[in-house]
Formats: C-alpha cells, sequence, structure tokens
C-alpha cells in the first residue's frame, strides 16, 4: 500500500529559502512537546516533530491551533494536511510555522522509520567539505506537486513590490506571520493590515524635541504595534492608512513597553532609517478582530481596563473643552451616548481630533477597540489615542445590532449606570443563565410581586414555564436579504423591497421572528416577547419559511399548537415600558431551553427532605 505521506518535503523545505509554492503536504505527527516559554501574544505554544515517512523536521503551531492539541485531535501519530504554512530559520534550525491545517483519517500506527534531516544535512556537508548553503532547486517533485521555489515578494505580487521600492528579489527577507516575529531574527517581510494610527505627539527631554507616531499591525495570526521617531514620522506617517495592506521589512524587534501599548503581543516594532514599507494590494489579510462586551457587562470589568464594545450613538453631546494638567494646554472633548439590545446605555468620552470631527447624524452602529472602563458614573467609557473606532462597520454584530435598533430599540428606554449599581441587576442578575439552578429560578407570580422592571432599571430573571397561546397574526417582520446578515427592517415601494442602510433592492425579504407569546405557571401568566433565534427554537421552523407556507395558502396552524403546550426554560429581560401614557413591564426572552428534569426532581427532593420532622 502507498503511503499517504508526502515524501521528500521535509528535504526540500531543509534546503530552501522559502516555503514551497503550490504544497500541502501529508504528514505525520511523531511527537507534541509544550514548551516553557509563551509566544508573543502570552499564550501557550506547543512544538511539533512532523515526518514525511522518510525525515522528520521541527514545527510549531501558531496558538489559534491550541485547541486542536488540548482536546487531542493533534496527538502522537495523527496525520495532518499542511493547508497554511511558513518557513522560519531561527538559530541555525529550520523550523515550519503551521498556519492552518487539516486532521486526516488514520489508524494511529507508525510509518516508516524517518531519521533527522537536519543530521543529516550536516553529515553531508562535513563529507563533502563544503561550506556553502544546499542551492535552492527551480523545480522539484515532492509527493506527486510540482514545487517550485517561492519568494516572500512572489507571495505578495513580485512584480509589484520590486518596481514599487525599487527592489530585487534577493533584497526581501521571508515571508513571516507576526506571531512568528521576534529579536532573534535578522532578515524578514510581514504583509499586514494597518489597525489603528495615532497622532503624531511632540515631546521634549533632555536630548532635545521630537516627534513620534505608533501604529498596530494586524494578520491572520496576532497583531504587533509599531513605533517610528522622528525621520520615520516624515517617510511613513503619510503612506501607512488604516485599513490598508502593507509589505514592513527591514525594522527592529523590541521587548514592547507595556506601559504605553494594549496590544497583545510581548514584542513591537521600531521603525529604523533603513525599514522599508511598500503597499500591497493583496486584500486578504483579516480585517479587525474583536472580543465585544455587552454594554450590561461593563459592570463586571475592572476599572482601567481595555475592552472593545459596540452599539447605537443614540446622543452626541455637545463638544466641550479642557485644560491638560501637564501641558496646560485646551483640550477638545465630547460625550456620546452608546446602547445595545441589553437595554443599557454609557456614556462614552472622545478625545482631541476624534471630539472635534465626531459626526452621528444618523444613529450609527460604531464598534470600538481598545477603549478605557471608568467608574465615573458606575461606569464609563473612553476612547484614547491606542483605540479604534469603525462607523457602521460590516461585521455580523453590527448588522444584528441595526437590524434590533430599527426593528424595536428605537422606543426602548434604556437603563443607565449609576454609582449605587453593583455588577449585576435584578434580581436574577444579567449573569442568570438559562442554566439556573432550580433554586434561582423564580415563578410568574414571584416576579411580579417583586415588581421586576417597574423601576428605571432592568431586571433579569429565569423562569419555567408552559406557552399557552401564540399570536399568528404578526409572528414576523420582512428583513433585508442581504446574505451578510443586514437585518433590517425593509418597505415594498412598488418596485422591490428596499434597504435604507444597505440601499439597495430586493426582490423578496428574508422574514425574522417577532414572536408574541403568552406563558404560564401555576403562578400566574405573563405575555413575553421571542425574537428570531430563540422563536426558531420554538417553532422549529425558520420564521421565512413559515412566511412562504402561509402565502401558498397553506395551514400553518399546525406549527403554532406544536409550539403550545411546550414546557420550557426561559431567560427573561423585564423593563419598563409604556402603553397609552401608562406605564407597563414588557418581558423579552432573551435565551430558551428544554427543563433539567434531573436537576429539579433533586431539588425538590431536597425541599421534601428538609421537611422531615
Amino acid at each position: 500500500m502507498s503511503s499517504p505521506l508526502t515524501a521528500g518535503f521535509c528535504e526540500l523545505v531543509f534546503n530552501s529559502a522559502d516555503a514551497p509554492e503550490g504544497v500541502t503536504p501529508t504528514l505525520q505527527v511523531l511527537s507534541v512537546k509544550k514548551i516553557n516559554a509563551p509566544g508573543a501574544s502570552g499564550q501557550d505554544r506547543y512544538r511539533l516533530i512532523l515526518s514525511d515517512g522518510k525525515h522528520f523536521i521541527q514545527a510549531m503551531i501558531a496558538t489559534q491551533l491550541n485547541g486542536m492539541v488540548e482536546s487531542k485531535e493533534i496527538d502522537r501519530n495523527v496525520l495532518i494536511k499542511l493547508t497554511g504554512y511558513v518557513t522560519n530559520a531561527v538559530q541555525g534550525r529550520k523550523l515550519v510555522i503551521i498556519l492552518q491545517l487539516e486532521t486526516v483519517p488514520w489508524n494511529g500506527e507508525k510509518i516508516g522509520n524517518p531519521t533527522n534531516i537536519e543530521q543529516q544535512q550536516q553529515q553531508g556537508n562535513q563529507s563533502t567539505s563544503t561550506s556553502a548553503a544546499p542551492a535552492p532547486v527551480p523545480k522539484q517533485e515532492v509527493g506527486g506537486f510540482q514545487a517550485r521555489q517561492q519568494s516572500a515578494a512572489g507571495r505578495g505580487g513580485a512584480q509589484a513590490r520590486a518596481g514599487a521600492g525599487g527592489r530585487g528579489k534577493a533584497e526581501v527577507g521571508p515571508l513571516y506571520p507576526i506571531e512568528g516575529l521576534s529579536p532573534y531574527q535578522n532578515k524578514w517581510t510581514i504583509k499586514a493590515r494597518v489597525t489603528q494610527k495615532s497622532d503624531i505627539k511632540h515631546y521634549s527631554n533632555q536630548r532635545g524635541e521630537g516627534k513620534l507616531f505608533s501604529v498596530t499591525f494586524m494578520d491572520e495570526t496576532g497583531e504587533i504595534r509599531a513605533t517610528g521617531f522622528n525621520e520615520a514620522v516624515d517617510n511613513f506617517y503619510n503612506l501607512l492608512e488604516e485599513g490598508k495592506v502593507f509589505f514592513i521589512s527591514r525594522a527592529r524587534i523590541n521587548i514592547a513597553k507595556k506601559q504605553f501599548s494594549n496590544v497583545n503581543n510581548e514584542y513591537e516594532i521600531m521603525f529604523e532609517n533603513q525599514t522599508e514599507i511598500e503597499p500591497c494590494d493583496d486584500d486578504t489579510v483579516p480585517q479587525v478582530k474583536y472580543n465585544f462586551k455587552g454594554i450590561d457587562q461593563l459592570g463586571d470589568v475592572q476599572k482601567d481596563e481595555l475592552c472593545d464594545v459596540i452599539g447605537i450613538v443614540k446622543e452626541v453631546g455637545e463638544m466641550g473643552e479642557i485644560t491638560s494638567k501637564a501641558t496646560n494646554k485646551p483640550f477638545a472633548k465630547r460625550d456620546i451616548q452608546l446602547v445595545d439590545s441589553s437595554g443599557h446605555s454609557v456614556r462614552l468620552t472622545l478625545w482631541g481630533k476624534q471630539a472635534d470631527t465626531f459626526k452621528a447624524d444618523d444613529q450609527p452602529v460604531v464598534a470600538f477597540k481598545g477603549v478605557k472602563v471608568g467608574d465615573f458614573g458606575g461606569r464609563s467609557l473612553s476612547m484614547f489615542s491606542s483605540a479604534t473606532m469603525s462607523i457602521n462597520p460590516d461585521i455580523p454584530e453590527a448588522h444584528q445590532l441595526r437590524g434590533w435598533f430599527d426593528a424595536e430599540g428605537r422606543n426602548t428606554q434604556f437603563q443607565q449606570y449609576t454609582n449605587a449599581m453593583n455588577n449585576t441587576s435584578g434580581a436574577g442578575g444579567a449573569g442568570a443563565g438559562v442554566g439556573a439552578k432550580p433554586s434561582e429560578l423564580k415563578t410568574i407570580g414571584e416576579a411580579k410581586d417583586e415588581g421586576l422592571g417597574m423601576s428605571e432599571k432592568t431586571d433579569y430573571f429565569t423562569t419555567s414555564a408552559t406557552i399557552a397561546f401564540v399570536k399568528q397574526e404578526t409572528f414576523s417582520y420582512p428583513a433585508c436579504a442581504n446574505p451578510e446578515g443586514c437585518n433590517k427592517k425593509v418597505v415594498d415601494d412598488g418596485s422591490g423591497w428596499h434597504c435604507e442602510k444597505c440601499d439597495r433592492k430586493w426582490d423578496a425579504p428574508i422574514h425574522r421572528y417577532i414572536l408574541s407569546m403568552n406563558v404560564m405557571d401555576h403562578t400566574g401568566s405573563f405575555w413575553i416577547t421571542a425574537f428570531n433565534e430563540q422563536a426558531e427554537q420554538i417553532m422549529d421552523i425558520s420564521a421565512n419559511e413559515l412566511m412562504r407556507l402561509k402565502d401558498e395558502g397553506s395551514d400553518v396552524n399546525s406549527y403554532f399548537q406544536k409550539a403550545t403546550g411546550q414546557t420550557l426554560t426561559f431567560q427573561m429581560m423585564a423593563k419598563q415600558d409604556s402603553f397609552n401614557d401608562q406605564p407597563r413591564v414588557r418581558y423579552q426572552c432573551r435565551k430558551v431551553a428544554q427543563p433539567d428534569y434531573a436537576s429539579d426532581s433533586a431539588h425538590l427532593i431536597s425541599l421534601i427532605n428538609s421537611m422531615n420532622v
């Protein structure tokens, strides 16, 4: 039986300057070892020994693949196919840095008796008494693939780079992932997107006056901060634009000064006189990565920590001005109010140029990365120079927020943070999940008796209830059919369904649930609203499909009857609303799940036992 491994791959990599083009080798993992030194992002790193059946070579996996090691998907004798990788030379040793991989089915047996490619090459060099490095092979057959040597410039467009910067192929270092950069490399090139650029800052010290700026670069493996002083400001500040992709080489790698940076990397780049930066037309580098905190979760974030938030700009304050204590110069500031679907609002302060130029007349969705959490007024946010913001970003979270706000958020009364608020709002706390302990469940009667949702703040609780009735008349709304998930309500203007956000027309909308139900338990009942994701769980059919059946004249009553009578566990949000100038409580289902009967029974048994005399 022929070997499933890509024979000759280790030898080709060892004798090549760069990763061979067009080769997605299948290799066997001989060992996996956790190394002591953490990666640039501070996470654990894993080293692999990979075999092609004849030789073996060392490899490192990118930290985003750590979960595959921890779950044992990557383990001894497992076969893997490398779908994304680069090569790296560290302290004279050749490494394969794995960015993407797939596991290949295998019976777990070791294939062949591979030998160390490094030792073999060293012995070969000694026997021939030559110190010359092996010449790269222009074209070589590897495991059935035609693999050509490829320079780092070639992977990003060799002609474009040489023409733009006047550099030849031999002058370009190998293309590295940001995660693979360290002070031990001399020749390297990264291809990265600028996700943040600071203003030019001027300073004065014992050595004289100067100026500096910083940028944050990002690729698919991570991000890194770069700083330029004086001449580098003149050379690169106007060239580097946020959102654009560039090749960067001939710069210095230093240990990161964490007091000046919130970037998750142990190293940083310093621009020097010989640093080269060239634009790249390749747009495959990913956009900004966010780790959003809901506005209702900010109470759990410590003061002075940095976080990412996304929200609708509900209000924009007037321009203000304060005097800096350090420079005694006036500084512009502007407060805006952010809201999200949690029903909470928070004040965010913009400073300097951002405050001066910010406009939000149409209540846009804005995503912020790296804003600072403060405790003024309970909780507040500040956007300093290291933070970034994106107005109406093309990401799923923004589309979902836009759809929610246009459907119902405009008329919502939002809860503001106050100094009296604790970390969890309401009786159950915002963190009370569907999987709440039975002792934490509230009956409908208890929720009403405790007046949950009747105060200015939003309350959260979990209840177990049975669906008594589902309204059929208006169970959905027509949403934008954009496949990227706009979710905004659309209007039929006679020539098509028009979406204001996308400024496009569609032949037909995508219907999304806005389901109104009456639920009950042994203590009472109330009306609740469930939106698309939760309603689909309840109805067991999409709103779009249900509307299609209704339009075709089919009897859809059976779907509503099937939903009726279900006993489910609901995570609820209760907040005050008004109808005909009368206050009322509106209950919204945030999550839904099947009851945990085993846990419920154990709780009842414990209650019975506690009654024994």
